[in-house]
């Protein structure tokens, strides 16, 4: 039965478990796969209030219905729609096979890449980690999983539920600071994720260039929010408030900057103000976090939403400021939302074409020629119509980014994808045309060469 493990600190050491784990018990099959990702789905649902406690700690103050919904639930739910729809994914699939080389039968299946190493962040500590992982296993592998050093207690619960769920010899946790995440990131691992920060996934990127791992890379960027002279105002304000309010707007998809085509950026800060949002029920998860977001902010003219909490809690904030302030340039990540007022659709689309590629669009009240206008002329993860957040609780929508928003793509099949070699297998017959050019070729085979270039 899997225990739980000591806390562990050296990634080779963990890679080298890993390794030798999968010499000793084979890849692992289908069956086995399922029951893991279904005991995984166990023990989170069980131990739910228990991780609800940690992140709270960590974050000295974090909703726990944020953490139920966000982290506990959406996990629960990839696990066992994995589990569910593995036997589709994982069916080899049949290949055509050109005349000259009939008769012949080939195939694609998908086979694991090996052991997967997988960096987490900070801000959805859980999920971050356990979605991957659920992607990676869905695929075969094993994994390590190095969360972030801002969140000790989590990183503690997240080794034990793991060691709980699918045992060391499946799946390793590494503990430790930026020292030990730099290692991770330099082993041979035979793919590796990262979510975090554009420049920090520079570093990651040129460490696993050493050992040519392919990589999984969920970055930043600004993510906005187009106002369309169709929309709902107090429809918009409410949706884009209710996205950016949760978790304190420490998400990587969350709207930061609101690009108001038509509207006039005092319609829109009254349509805040009459949604009643804003109140502050997470706070930024450290003093540098809160410090670095008062840094951005500085010089730009505030609209509180509502009073600040206790310790960290902060409430949201509308902000403006003049051109070439670090707020048009850098992402918020936190309670403040940017507002920026465009002439028109052409304008909106040149203000995100300017910008490195984010992760989602959100567009509220646009028509069609205005949806199709969005997604001709920029690129991102995701374009929404409506809503901001939710479609990262769709397991079967590949989520990832674009250029500096990252690259590759995880969730669902996507993900099963992702973590997977996609390998040929041919079984030829005793004989076939393609045999006439063999060599040694004679004067019948080059003339036969020439027809068929003819």
């Amino acid at each position: 039965m899997p225990g739980l493990a000591p806390p562990e600190d050296d990634p080779a050491a963990a890679l080298a478990g890993l390794r030798a784990a999968e010499a000793r018990e084979g890849m692992l099959d289908l069956a086995r796969r399922q029951a893991l990702l279904r005991a995984l789905a166990a023990v989170l649902l069980r131990r739910a209030e228990a991780a609800a406690a940690a992140v709270d700690a960590d974050f000295g103050g974090r909703c726990a219905e944020e953490t139920l919904l966000a982290e506990v639930k959406l996990v629960v739910d990839a696990a066992r729609h994995a589990a569910a729809h593995l036997p589709r994914w994982a069916r080899p699939r049949r290949a055509g096979v050109p005349l000259p080389f009939r008769p012949a039968r080939a195939r694609v299946e998908p086979v694991p890449k090996g052991v997967v190493g997988i960096m987490a962040p900070w801000n959805y500590p859980l999920q971050l980690a356990l979605w991957p992982a659920v992607d990676a296993l869905g695929a075969g592998n094993r994994v390590a999983i190095k969360p972030s050093e801002a969140v000790p207690r989590t990183a503690a619960l997240l080794a034990d539920l793991l060691a709980e769920a699918w045992g060391e010899g499946i799946a390793r946790v590494v503990q430790g600071g930026p020292a030990v995440a730099a290692d991770f990131a330099a082993q041979p691992w035979d793919h590796l994720v990262f979510t975090g920060g554009t420049e920090t996934g520079r570093r990651v990127m040129r460490a696993a260039a050493e050992h040519l791992v392919p990589l999984t890379l969920e970055l930043g960027g600004k993510c906005p929010a187009l106002v369309l002279p169709g929309a709902d105002l107090a429809a918009a304000a409410r949706a884009i408030l209710a996205g950016k309010q949760v978790n304190a707007g420490q998400t990587c998809i969350a709207p930061d900057t609101v690009l108001l085509v038509g509207h006039a950026a005092a319609d829109f800060v009254a349509a805040c103000r009459a949604s009643g949002l804003g109140q502050p029920e997470t706070a930024l998860v450290n003093d540098r976090q809160a410090a670095r977001l008062d840094g951005l902010l500085a010089g730009a003219a505030l609209t509180p939403l509502a009073a600040d909490g206790p310790g960290r809690r902060r409430g949201l904030v509308l902000a403006e400021a003049p051109p070439g302030h670090p707020l048009h340039a850098a992402e918020i990540f936190g309670p403040a939302l940017a507002l920026q007022p465009v002439p028109d659709l052409t304008a909106a689309i040149a203000w995100i074409a300017a910008r490195p590629r984010p992760l989602a669009i959100s567009l509220f009240g646009a028509t069609r020629a205005e949806e199709d206008a969005v997604a001709a002329g920029t690129r991102s993860g995701a374009i929404l119509h409506g809503q901001c957040l939710d479609f990262a609780a769709f397991p079967d929508l590949p989520f990832g980014g674009s250029g500096a928003s990252g690259f590759g793509r995880r969730n669902g099949e996507a993900g099963f994808r992702e973590f997977s070699l996609l390998r040929s297998r041919v079984a030829h017959g005793r004989w076939s045309l393609a045999r006439l050019l063999d060599p040694p070729r004679g004067a019948s085979a080059r003339r036969l060469v020439r027809r068929i270039l003819r």
